[in-house]
C-alpha cells in the first residue's frame, strides 16, 4: 500500500477514516435519514410561530380566530417534539456507528503491531509508538462522535434554513446574509493556521510520551549520573513546544466564534432595519418578520457550530494521520502460501552461507556456514558487536537473511509459518519480561494448560521454588508493572522457571544467569543441563567458566566465525578464544 503522507487537510486522511464506516452504512444512512428528519421539524418551529404571532395580532382585529392560534401553537409544539425525538434516534444511531468504526480501527492498529517487524520497535520510540495506538486512536474516538452529528445538523440547518428565508422574502436574505462571505473568508484564513497548530500538537505528544517513557525506565541511571537538571531541561524544552503549539491552536480555532457572532450580530441589525421598512410598507407581516429573525439565529448557529468544531476535525485529522501512518509501515515479509514442517523434529540446524545486515550498506554477517547437529550444546562467544544475539534473532527469523539460508531438519525456517516456527524454541533473555499478574500466571505462560503442580515443579528445577514460598501468598504473589517488587535475580529465576515449562526441542539462553549469584548460578546450570539432555541448545554467555560443557563453542568476531571446536580443542589451540578464556580466568591459570 502507498504510505499515507501525514497530513491533516488531505482528503485522503478523511476518506480512509470514513472507509471503516463501510460495514455500517446501511445504519449511517437511517442515521443521516433521521438527523434531516430532526433539522425538518426543527426549522418548522419559527415558520409556525410567526403564523401564530400573526393570528394573536389578528384576534384584536377580528381577522383571525382563536382556534386559528391555537393550531399553530399545537403545530408548533409537535414540531419541537417530533425534534427531539428524530434527534434522539438519530443521535443513538451516530453512536453505534462511530464506536463500531473505531472498535474495527483498534483491531486494525492491534493486527498491526504483531506484523511489524522487530526493526520498526528497535528505531522507533516506544512512547511514540505508544501515543498512536492509545492517544490518537483516543482523539479519534472522543471526537468523531460529536463531529459527524454536528456536521451533518450545520448542513441540513443551513440548506433549509436558506430555503425557509427564501420563501419569507428574499430582499432580506440577502440582507442578511451579506456580512457571511466574510466572515467564512476570514475563518478560512484562521483555520489553516490552526491546523499547522494541532499537526505540530499531536507530533510533540508523541515526542513528549517516548521521552517520559525513556527517562522514566532509566531513572535510576539518570540519578546516579547527577542528571536530573539536564532531563528537566529536556522536558521542559519539548512540553513548552507542546504548550506553544496547543495554546495557539487553541486561541485560534477559539476566535472562530466571536468572528461568526458578530457578522451574525450585523446581520441582525441589517436585518430588524429593512425589516421594519417592509413592515410599514405592508409587504411582509410583524409574524413572518419574527420567522425570519428566527431563521437568521438558526442560521448563524451551524455556522458558529462548525467553526467551534474546526478545532476537534483537525485534531481528528492529525490523529487519524499518524494511525494511518503507523498502519502503512512496511510489515514482516508474509509467510508462505504452501508452509513447509519437519517430518520429525529432531532440532539439528544448519546455517549455509547467509548474509545478513541490518542497513543494506553495511554487512555484519558475511559468510556464516556450519551445522549444529541435533542434541548439541553449542555456546556463542565474542567480544561486543560481534554478532551473537544478531544470530540469535535471524534463528527465530525476527530478521531474515539477506543470503544463504537457515534450516531446522533440512526445512527453511522461511518456509515455515512464524508461529510454527517459534513454538520450536525456548528462549531465557538477560532482560527479563514479567507482566503484573501473579508468579504462577507468569511461570504458565510458557504452557498455558500446565496445571497448577507442573507450574510448581518447573519452579524447582529452576531453583526457583524456595523464594517463592517465602513471598506473602507463594505462587499468588502479584507481580507489579516489571515485576519491580522482586529482586532481579529472582525475576530472572521465574523467566527460567517459565522456559523449563515450556520444553521445547530448542533452547536459546541470552546470559540467562547473568543476574543471579554464583551458589544460585551453579544450580541453575545444573538443572538446565539435566533439561537439556538430547536438545539443541544455543548459549551466550560472557562467563565462559558456564558453556565449558558445550559440544560447540563459536567463537564469533565481526560477524563471521573465527573459531570452532570444544574448550579442550580450542584451548589447545591457543587461539582467541584461549586468549578471551585466560583473560578471565588469568588468576587461575597463573
Amino acid at each position: 500500500m502507498k504510505k499515507l503522507k501525514k497530513n491533516a487537510s488531505s482528503p485522503k486522511v478523511y476518506k480512509r477514516l470514513f472507509s471503516y464506516m463501510k460495514p455500517y452504512r446501511g445504519r449511517l444512512i437511517l442515521a443521516i435519514l433521521f438527523v434531516l428528519l430532526s433539522t425538518v421539524t426543527y426549522s418548522l418551529a419559527p415558520f409556525f410561530m410567526g403564523n401564530a404571532t400573526d393570528a394573536l395580532a389578528g384576534l384584536f382585529t377580528g381577522e383571525k380566530t382563536g382556534e386559528t392560534f391555537l393550531k399553530f401553537l399545537a403545530m408548533m409544539g409537535a414540531a419541537y417534539a417530533l425534534h427531539s425525538l428524530f434527534s434522539y434516534v438519530g443521535t443513538w444511531l451516530i453512536v453505534s456507528v462511530t464506536e463500531n468504526t473505531v472498535f474495527d480501527l483498534r483491531k486494525s492498529v492491534d493486527a498491526k503491531l504483531s506484523k511489524l517487524p522487530l526493526n520498526y520497535y528497535d528505531t522507533n520510540s516506544y512512547g511514540d509508538i505508544l501515543s498512536r495506538i492509545t492517544n490518537d486512536v483516543d482523539t479519534v474516538s472522543s471526537s468523531f462522535q460529536q463531529s459527524i452529528y454536528q456536521v451533518l445538523n450545520a448542513l441540513f440547518t443551513i440548506v433549509i434554513v436558506i430555503f425557509m428565508m427564501l420563501s419569507i422574502s428574499p430582499l432580506l436574505t440577502l440582507v442578511g446574509l451579506v456580512a457571511v462571505p466574510f466572515a467564512l473568508y476570514i475563518a478560512s484564513k484562521i483555520a489553516k493556521k490552526s491546523k499547522k497548530m494541532f499537526d505540530k500538537q499531536q507530533k510533540k505528544t508523541g515526542e513528549l510520551n517516548g521521552f517520559v517513557e525513556e527517562y522514566y525506565g532509566g531513572h535510576n541511571v539518570v540519578t546516579v549520573f547527577g542528571k536530573e537538571k539536564e532531563v528537566i531541561e529536556n522536558f521542559e524544552v519539548t512540553n513548552e513546544e507542546l504548550h506553544d503549539a496547543s495554546t495557539t491552536g487553541q486561541f485560534l480555532a477559539g476566535t472562530l466564534t466571536p468572528i461568526m457572532q458578530n457578522m451574525t450580530n450585523l446581520g441582525y441589525a441589517l436585518v430588524c432595519f429593512v425589516g421594519a421598512i417592509l413592515a410599514i410598507m405592508g409587504g411582509l407581516s410583524i409574524g413572518m418578520i419574527q420567522s425570519f429573525t428566527q431563521y437568521l439565529r438558526q442560521f448563524s448557529q451551524p455556522l458558529t457550530q462548525v467553526m467551534q468544531i474546526t478545532n476537534i476535525i483537525q485534531s481528528t485529522g492529525s490523529a487519524a494521520a499518524r494511525i494511518f501512518e503507523f498502519l502503512d509501515e512496511e510489515e514482516e515479509v508474509a509467510d508462505t502460501a504452501t508452509p513447509e514442517f519437519p517430518e520429525e523434529l529432531r532440532g539439528e540446524v544448519q546455517f549455509d552461507h547467509i548474509k545478513f545486515g541490518y542497513l543494506p550498506h553495511r554487512t555484519l554477517i558475511h559468510d556464516l556456514d556450519i551445522t549444529i547437529g541435533a542434541g548439541e550444546k553449542t555456546a556463542i562467544v565474542g567480544p561486543t558487536g560481534a554478532g551473537k544475539t544478531t544470530l540469535i534473532n535471524l534463528i527465530m527469523r525476527f530478521y531474515d537473511v539477506k543470503g544463504g539460508a537457515i534450516r531446522i531438519d533440512g526445512v527453511d525456517i522461511r518456509d515455515m509459518e512464524r508461529s510454527r516456527l517459534r513454538e520450536i524454541f525456548g528462549m531465557v533473555l538477560q532482560d527479563t519480561w514479567l507482566y503484573n499478574g501473579t508468579i504462577m500466571e507468569n511461570i504458565r505462560y510458557g504452557k498455558l494448560d500446565a496445571t497448577d503442580e507442573e507450574v510448581i515443579e518447573a519452579a524447582k528445577k529452576a531453583r526457583a521454588d524456595a523464594f517463592i514460598r517465602t513471598l506473602p501468598g507463594g505462587y499468588n504473589f502479584v507481580l507489579q508493572e516489571g515485576a519491580s517488587n522482586i529482586a532481579q535475580g529472582q525475576r530472572q529465576l521465574i523467566t527460567i522457571a517459565r522456559a523449563m515449562l515450556s520444553n521445547p526441542p530448542i533452547f536459546i539462553l541470552d546470559e540467562a544467569t547473568s543476574s543471579v549469584d554464583t551458589r544460585t548460578e551453579v544450580l541453575i546450570q545444573q538443572a538446565m543441563s539435566e533439561m537439556m539432555k538430547g536438545k539443541t541448545s544455543f548459549v551466550i554467555a560472557h562467563r565462559l567458566s558456564t558453556i565449558k560443557d558445550s559440544e560447540n563453542i563459536l567463537y564469533m568476531q565481526d560477524g563471521d566465525i573465527l573459531e570452532v571446536g570444544n574448550h579442550e580443542t580450542l584451548m589447545a589451540k591457543d587461539g582467541l578464544y584461549a586468549k578471551l578464556y585466560n583473560s578471565q580466568f588469568a588468576d587461575n591459570n597463573g
